[in-house]
């Protein structure tokens, strides 16, 4: 197509406004999460933990049965873990990532713009160190939280984070069935986005705009060109381009190098290629722009199998959890993998978890 000097100005322009607004967003900390979906039913989540520090991780098996307080005092909601889970905690205070014996995953993520609005009257209350593991403890399905969310529950209390950071989170949640769910509090209205199309997920702006700046990008086509700083609007348009790129059936260039050459560890390791391609280098920070952190981890939950990978950004190898090897019975034992002083962690690690007292949520009042 033939383009006047006049078209190719304006097309400029257009891309230096998106790039200007894909690069002066502000959120609080980046991460990113996908949702891949390929054939035999495979479906696998991926996740990035950006952070500005080490967050003391460690692993965690809760076992079903485990009765929970949401924390926020007289009016605390209270419930007792229909299903067992392993997840990632932040500081020892609360479940940021995980999957749970049904193979629904929750993602904390941040999300600058949150607003969680004053909790009325009669409302029952969380703190938000206790939201995503709300969800693993009660649902199977994303339809069944987005139901049970949808007749608000409970009101989010936010406290700050053991090292002083405000707590404005949204959170994603996945099935086994590949749906999908991004809630956000947005001017204190809850705001959910449900189904199959939601695969990506960073963090600012709020999930609507970020739809609309990455409708531009695939406009262009991430084989012209893709937008390449580690901003949240920049890394959701690579992300989705290399989720939508990588295959979702056998490839027979790369089968033999893999594990039993089977699809389902294919597709594992695909996802975990495109949050590595996405993760910001360890050491990268910016004093007075939080939002530009390292990627200080990585998980990937195999939905189908229901195995929990872990790939740390600070040690060499990584590891799993296989969920044949667990026992989420309630009365089972609460267990700890300690990662938090740089353990190194080989393969399938369900037998290197030990009994452990219950890390302790952080309380929103």
């Amino acid at each position: 197509m033939f383009r006047t000097p006049a078209m190719r100005k304006l097309q400029a322009s257009l891309i230096a406004t998106v790039m200007l607004a894909s690069t002066t967003l502000t959120p609080a900390l980046a991460c990113t999460r996908t949702l891949f979906v390929g054939d035999g039913d495979m479906v696998a989540t991926g996740r990035n933990m950006d952070w500005r520090e080490d967050m003391l991780s460690n692993l965690w098996v809760l076992p079903a049965g485990i009765e929970r307080d949401g924390l926020g005092g007289e009016r605390s909601i209270k419930w007792t873990s229909k299903y067992g889970s392993v997840v990632t905690t932040g500081y020892e205070a609360g479940s940021t990532d995980g999957m749970n014996e049904k193979g629904l995953v929750a993602n904390i993520l941040f999300l600058a713009e949150a607003e969680y609005g004053e909790p009325k009257a009669d409302d029952k209350l969380l703190s938000i160190s206790l939201w995503g593991q709300y969800a693993l403890d009660n649902f199977a399905t994303v339809a069944e939280t987005v139901e049970a969310f949808r007749a608000r529950p409970f009101a989010l209390l936010a406290p700050k984070l053991p090292n002083g950071s405000e707590s404005t989170l949204h959170l994603a949640v996945s099935d086994s069935t590949g749906d999908s769910a991004i809630f956000q509090y947005l001017n204190g209205e809850l705001v959910i986005f449900h189904g199959k199309q939601y695969t990506v997920m960073t963090n600012s702006p709020p999930y609507a705009e970020q739809l609309a700046i990455n409708a531009y990008w695939e406009n262009i086509g991430g084989l012209t060109f893709l937008p390449g700083t580690n901003r949240a609007a920049d890394r959701f348009a690579r992300a989705s381009f290399l989720l939508n790129s990588i295959p979702k059936s056998l490839d027979k260039n790369y089968i033999q190098g893999v594990p039993q050459q089977s699809f389902d560890f294919q597709a594992v390791a695909g996802v975990m290629s495109v949050q590595r391609a996405v993760s910001v280098p360890l050491g990268i920070t910016t004093p007075d722009q939080p939002n530009i952190s390292s990627t200080i981890w990585r998980t990937v939950s195999d939905q189908k199998n229901l195995v929990y990978y872990f790939d740390s950004a600070t040690r060499p190898n990584t590891f799993w959890v296989d969920f044949k090897n667990v026992d989420f019975k309630p009365g089972a034992a609460v267990k700890r993998l300690t990662i938090m002083n740089g353990e190194v962690y080989s393969g399938e690690v369900s037998g290197d978890f030990k009994p452990h007292e219950p890390f302790k949520f952080l309380p929103g009042v």
